[in-house]
């Protein structure tokens, strides 16, 4: 996205049953909110422990929609991928230490 200010700014935080949890899920969005995205751009941070922070800054309306939808999409995709692989007994995703 060019420096053009924003038309519309939305944050969307994910509150995390643990902090390993929270950092598994900051490490599979960090990738997606470096790259660019026409019309759209995405921060993500920590706001505690347990927290991810999204915040999505776009152009117009249709922009948002798509980085919103995409990156919820993703939030579930990577929640549920630990959540499979805690019921299936993974090492990976094990309770935190």
């Amino acid at each position: 996205m060019s420096d053009a200010p924003p038309g519309w700014v939305a944050t969307v935080t994910v509150r995390a049953a643990d902090p390993r949890l929270a950092g598994m899920l900051e490490r599979a969005l960090r990738p997606e909110a470096a790259r660019e995205v026409p019309r759209a751009r995405a921060t993500l941070g920590r706001g505690g422990p347990r927290e991810v922070t999204l915040e999505i800054e776009a152009r117009d309306t249709g922009a948002m929609r798509a980085a919103l939808n995409t990156y919820l999409g993703w939030v579930h995709l990577a929640l549920e991928t630990v959540r499979r692989g805690r019921a299936t007994g993974s090492p990976d995703a094990a309770s935190p230490a």
